[in-house]
């Protein structure tokens, strides 16, 4: 048994230990803390370091990468460079040596040969590195359109020209006015002049037939075929193509103007030919206007026919779409100026020189399929510009004809401008003169008032719905017509000359209407037309004759008094007797003298008038005569027994005559 003693100090010894190692034990703990944290902040500074390195790297390998291939684009550049040195004048050589080749090879062949060379040379790069390149194009194809198209404006102006010239020299004179007066109107009928139809169509058909490449044509072109190799329509272009292209648009370009000019200068010497079935001469500027839309035709035909032979196929369209432009756009402004024309002579009311637009527009459409059938492969904006006049063209006609249809209407009763022997008035003339030009252009006007209609039906179009639309239009002005002229006979004071006024200007349209086909086209709607107008002029005549009631009631039987025979007249008897032969005598000198000074034109209806009349004043004249002419109703007979039965007879036969 330990002593306590002992056992204490044992026990005091073993806390000292047991408190060291809680110290040793603390102090390790405490380092190993410190140890992890300086542990954890070196494992960042190196994660921290080990991003910055692959930062590095991902910047500088792109900018390794970037120099290499700024070191190879240096060195290409320097290689292109050398090589653009070596093919830097193809670029120049089409303006280096257009001059040379559009003087021509005469006095200068070597030189012209040496520029003929070096196109050659040029083409072959451009077509084995850069087919499609401007630079091409414009080493074969540019050069080629512009001098064409030149050659083709100026042909079409030359045509215009000779139109003109022929026109001045052949004394016709300038006039915008209604295009074809028919016979059976009361106008002044127009010079002809010689046509130069014939020999132009024939001359144009020539150009369609054999084109302008020389092989039939007679131009400047022939030498071609025995200069240049002949390759087959559609067949790869070979290099000689393109020094062909420049040579053929450029081979005595004045001389071939001067051919086609001259050819068609010629043709003003033929007989008139009438276009489209037209008796008489069309003004001057539609004449002219109208062959040089048919002359395009045929030229820009025949300029593709040269263009296929030289040109490569797949730029044949776009070549020839470039070519026809300053020519077509020539034709499509003049005629847009003839619309804008038409426009101003409508604000006017000058509706004769509208008609002007009828013919041109009758051309167009039916040489429309000859138009779309040459420009099938150009662009879609050089198709649409031929339906684009036209449609202006209808437009512009089918208010012209319903402003004239109002303008009937509308017309101002101006009493100073009335007839004053009741003839015909100049509304009803021109009216009837207008209507009668379309007949000329039946189908054109019929179009022009069905392109307006909104309907379905109206969108075929068709022959018979556009000639009921005219036959309604037609029975409209006539309606129209016929309304103005009941209010313009209002203006006379006297209900007789207002008959005979009214009779003229209906026996005038009924008349016109049986000499042309205008009754049947009004027949097609108004079925009755012609039997109402022969109804109306009737009562016109009943009217008139009632003017005659003055005179002849003086004498009627009904006003007469009764008396006995052989039983001497009361004094109130004879002056009853005296006021009748009176009144009849100074009635009959009256309407006479009145009535000489009116016309009616129609020597037929004047004579019927006159026989009614004169029938019915006789008879009843010699009535009273015979009744009272023996009777003693006064000392001086002569006195109030004036005329005989004859006499009053050739008075009525005087009437209506102002030579009388």
């Amino acid at each position: 048994m330990i002593p306590p003693q002992e056992a204490s100090a044992r026990r005091r010894e073993i806390e000292d230990k047991l408190k060291q190692e809680e110290e040793t034990l603390s102090f390790i703990r405490d380092s190993l803390e410190k140890s992890d944290q300086l542990t954890k902040n070196m494992v960042s500074i190196l994660s921290s370091f080990e991003s910055r390195l692959m930062k590095l790297e991902n910047s500088i390998i792109p900018v390794h990468k970037q120099t290499e291939n700024l070191q190879r684009l240096q060195e290409n550049v320097e290689k292109t460079l050398s090589c653009l040195d070596h093919v830097i004048s193809y670029y120049h050589v089409a303006s280096d040596t257009e001059k040379i080749i559009r003087e021509g090879p005469t006095g200068r062949l070597e030189e012209y040969l040496g520029s003929m060379a070096k196109i050659q040379k040029a083409v072959e790069y451009f077509q084995d590195n850069s087919p499609d390149s401007p630079e091409l194009n414009k080493v074969f194809m540019n050069v080629y359109y512009q001098i064409r198209s030149s050659q083709l404006d100026r042909s079409i102006k030359g045509l215009k020209e000779h139109f003109h010239k022929s026109s001045s020299s052949s004394g016709v004179p300038y006039s915008p006015a209604i295009p074809n007066k028919r016979k059976d109107t009361p106008t002044k009928k127009p010079v002809k002049r010689p046509g130069t139809i014939r020999k132009a169509q024939n001359l144009l058909k020539q150009y369609s037939q054999h084109g302008l490449d020389g092989k039939k044509g007679g131009s400047n072109l022939i030498p071609l075929e025995g200069l240049l190799p002949h390759t087959p329509r559609g067949s790869p272009p070979g290099p000689w193509i393109n020094a062909t292209c420049v040579c053929a648009a450029n081979v005595s370009p004045g001389h071939e103007h001067d051919f086609r000019v001259k050819h068609l200068s010629e043709a003003l010497n033929d007989k008139h030919r009438p276009l489209a079935g037209r008796d008489d001469m069309l003004d001057v500027e539609t004449d002219a206007y109208i062959h040089c839309v048919s002359a395009f035709v045929k030229l820009a035909q025949s300029e593709y026919q040269l263009l296929a032979d030289i040109i490569p196929e797949h730029h044949q369209k776009k070549t020839f779409d470039s070519l026809i432009q300053d020519a077509l756009d020539g034709l499509m402004l003049e005629g847009e100026n003839i619309v804008s024309a038409a426009r101003k002579a409508i604000v006017r009311h000058d509706f004769s020189t509208v008609l002007t637009v009828f013919p041109i527009l009758r051309h167009l459409k039916q040489t429309k399929p000859e138009f779309d059938q040459v420009l099938q492969g150009t662009a879609a904006s050089t198709k649409n510009k031929l339906p684009g006049l036209i449609t202006s063209m209808e437009t512009i006609g089918a208010k012209a004809l319903e402003d004239f249809a109002d303008n009937i209407k509308n017309d101002p009763d101006k009493e100073y401008n009335m007839p004053k022997d009741g003839t015909v008035h100049e509304l009803t003339s021109n009216a009837i003169l207008f209507l009668q030009q379309l007949l000329d252009f039946q189908e054109t006007a019929g179009a022009m008032l069905a392109s307006q209609e909104t309907s379905s039906s109206a969108t075929s179009y068709s022959s018979e719905f556009s000639k009921r639309l005219l036959s309604t239009y037609i029975c409209k002005v006539l309606g129209n017509l016929q309304l103005n002229l009941l209010s313009k006979s209002k203006v006379y004071e006297d209900p007789a000359l207002s008959a005979i006024f009214l009779h003229n200007n209906y026996n005038y349209i009924l008349k016109s209407l049986e000499k042309s086909e205008l009754i049947q086209l009004v027949a097609v709607t108004q079925k009755t037309a012609e039997r109402s107008y022969r109804e109306h002029i009737e009562q016109q005549i009943q009217t008139y004759q009632r003017s005659w009631l003055k005179v002849t009631d003086y004498i009627a039987e009904k006003n007469l008094p009764v008396f006995q025979p052989g039983v001497k007249l009361r004094d109130k008897e004879r002056q009853i007797i005296k006021e009748r032969f009176k009144g009849f005598n100074d009635g009959l000198e009256e309407l006479c003298k009145i009535q000489k000074a009116w016309a009616i034109p129609d020597t037929e209806q004047r004579d019927r008038i006159r026989q009614a009349q004169k029938t019915i004043v006789k008879e009843t004249y010699g009535a009273f005569l015979q009744k009272f002419g023996s009777v003693p109703f006064t000392k001086n007979p002569e006195k109030y027994i004036k005329y005989g039965v004859e006499q009053v007879g050739d008075m009525i036969d005087r009437l209506f005559d102002t030579s009388a």
